[in-house]
């Protein structure tokens, strides 16, 4: 039936609160000492993502693999504590919803390094779901 549209609304878009001592503390660190972040902020998903970067830079896509997905875990408990039900816009715009967009693509990134191919398309998918201009941003 071609012409149909939906007619239920799209549902809000879902924006993490912000972490401010968390963010100081990642930009404060020097790179490759984002461990200590992530140990001492373990929810905040974009210390993961720097993680999860820095060891696919050092051609370590199995520890980025990790690094990504944890973040990425995290990220989805938060986005589900603000409100989100699995689907809606997590707009990039929205500086605190990064970490978990960043870890999306790092995750995307490993899995397809890690030979996970079909786990690399639907993370790119999720991405681009969650906000086209977020994988124009990290993919561009």
């Amino acid at each position: 039936m071609s012409g149909m549209r939906n007619l239920l609304p799209e549902p809000p878009a879902t924006r993490l609160p912000v972490d401010a001592e968390a963010s100081a503390a990642l930009e404060s660190v020097a790179p490759g000492a984002e461990k200590e972040v992530a140990a001492r902020f373990p929810s905040y998903s974009d210390a993961w993502a720097a993680l999860a970067k820095t060891s696919m830079d050092a051609g370590e896509p199995v520890a980025a693999y990790a690094y990504a997905r944890t973040g990425y875990h995290r990220g989805l408990d938060q986005l589900r504590r603000a409100g989100w039900r699995g689907s809606g816009p997590v707009p990039w715009a929205h500086e605190a919803n990064r970490g978990f967009l960043r870890c999306l693509h790092q995750l995307a990134l490993a899995a397809d390094a890690i030979g996970e191919s079909d786990e690399a398309a639907r993370c790119a998918q999720f991405l681009r779901d969650c906000d086209p201009s977020a994988a124009d941003a990290l993919t561009g």
